[in-house]
């Protein structure tokens, strides 16, 4: 092989071990989550997994992409930043979804065991985002709530950071806050798991 020829496969090699490297960078952050979703939807039960989760990982995402505007770094990283938030509001529909259909399926299974058809039955009153009720906060009944609170809080943050990108120590101060929302992430999960007094469900 000419000296040309060995150059072209050392670049090819090369390309193809960066574009690998990349990959693994954007999408190995949701790997964890595939089979976490693939059981709660087998079992109908999000009872073992934190929804606080998906709430961190959220903030922590939209920080760091807000922080990519003050400072540039990897795409390969802002890219992982987008498909983990939206992995993380697919993780939030799941769940969503699977609580409204339990709750749903208790409330049908309590009218059917009662013996009065006139007894009324007590149900848990639907929690909107707009309700502003601190005590039910990413507890509420609807995806579009989640999604509501999402957009709310990129807008003001992003516009805080618009107004506020020529401000070094306010950069980095996103960038930090991104960071430990992150290392943070085990908290929520590890409280589930302490009030549950069981790691079921959990991946």
């Amino acid at each position: 092989m000419d000296e040309q020829g060995t150059e072209w496969l050392v670049f090819t090699v090369h390309r193809l071990v960066s574009w690998g490297a990349s990959a693994a960078m954007i999408f190995g952050g949701i790997v964890p989550y595939i089979p976490q979703y693939r059981d709660i939807r087998r079992t109908q039960n999000a009872d073992g997994f934190s929804v606080y989760v998906c709430l961190m990982l959220l903030v922590a995402n939209i920080l760091r992409i807000l922080f990519w505007f003050g400072r540039h770094f990897e795409s390969p990283l802002l890219w992982q930043s987008i498909i983990m938030i939206v992995t993380m509001l697919l993780m939030l529909k799941l769940c969503t979804e699977v609580r409204v259909a339990n709750d749903l399926s208790t409330k049908r299974r309590l009218f059917t065991a009662s013996d009065s058809k006139d007894e009324e039955l007590k149900t848990h009153p639907k929690r909107c985002f707009l309700d502003f009720d601190l005590n039910f906060f990413w507890h509420w009944s609807r995806f579009m709530d989640y999604v509501q609170c999402v957009l709310a809080f990129t807008a003001v943050t992003g516009y805080i950071t618009y107004l506020s990108l020529d401000s070094v120590l306010y950069v980095e101060a996103l960038g930090f806050l991104a960071v430990f929302t992150e290392a943070m992430l085990g908290v929520p999960q590890l409280y589930r798991n302490h009030q549950n007094n069981s790691t079921e469900g959990m991946r």
